[in-house]
């Protein structure tokens, strides 16, 4: 799947990883994006798979005065170099999300993802591009495994969607740039626009009427909120570098 979104591509791809979140329920004083899991900062494996990706740029988005640290720490400690540039976020995530356009360099697709999000993989990445070439706004996701209860105002059950229909979105979304750009400039001009936006489909939706594609992502690409995604990312990994090494070691007893 990644040559074939390789040859598919056409322009210039660029990423905007977020990790300007507080990390409130992690409950500790470390923001999440750089706690260790499995020994190495959560924010390494999401710039690790993009930097390993067809992407041709990445911008970083971190918190006020963050900026030296993740270059000094993170960036330069694991050999980041697609990195072009290290932002400052705002306020609410589509704040950030937005200094992360406008630090881009001419591109002409850009993913938009969460370094909270420390299992995405070059399968996920890939079919993402070829989503944004392809139907020029896209985001990837899985259908949902569970029962969903629209709750009323007193927490009392109020409807039952149908399952069949429900998924759970993930990151990356991916748009062609001058659609989410266009998108951004009309929500950052009018402050009444924002109430409500949670993600970057929603603005597309919202202010350029586009449909947004679904696309596979993995149940596995979980984003880590609480103490317990972390336990669950780490069995993940250590399961990814089990079925690694049997791979390699398969293919080293059969050659």
């Amino acid at each position: 799947m990644e040559a074939e979104c390789t040859k598919k591509t056409r322009g210039r791809v660029g990423a905007v990883i977020l990790a300007g979140g507080q990390g409130k329920r992690m409950n500790s004083t470390v923001q999440k994006q750089y706690m260790l899991l499995a020994g190495r900062p959560l924010l390494v494996y999401a710039l690790e798979a993009f930097e390993q990706s067809p992407v041709d740029e990445i911008v970083l988005v971190t918190g006020a005065g963050e900026e030296d640290y993740v270059m000094r720490e993170i960036l330069a400690p694991h050999q980041i170099t697609k990195v072009s540039a290290v932002v400052q976020g705002g306020k609410e995530r589509y704040h950030s999300v937005y200094a992360g356009l406008l630090s881009l360099h001419d591109c002409d697709y850009v993913l938009i993802h969460d370094g909270a999000r420390p299992l995405v993989d070059q399968g996920i990445i890939g079919r993402a591009i070829a989503g944004a070439v392809a139907e020029d706004a896209c985001v990837v996701g899985m259908p949902v495994k569970d029962t969903i209860k629209v709750a009323d105002s007193d927490d009392y059950a109020a409807d039952t969607p149908d399952r069949s229909s429900l998924w759970q979105v993930q990151t990356p979304q991916a748009f062609a740039y001058p659609l989410i750009r266009s998108a951004y400039d009309a929500l950052m001009a009018d402050p009444a626009l924002q109430a409500g936006i949670t993600d970057d489909a929603m603005v597309v939706e919202k202010l350029a009427g586009n449909r947004i594609k679904l696309i596979e992502g993995s149940y596995e690409n979980l984003k880590v909120t609480t103490p317990e995604d972390l336990v669950v990312a780490e069995a993940l990994l250590k399961r990814r570098a089990a079925v690694s090494n049997s791979a390699s070691n398969k293919k080293m007893f059969c050659n």
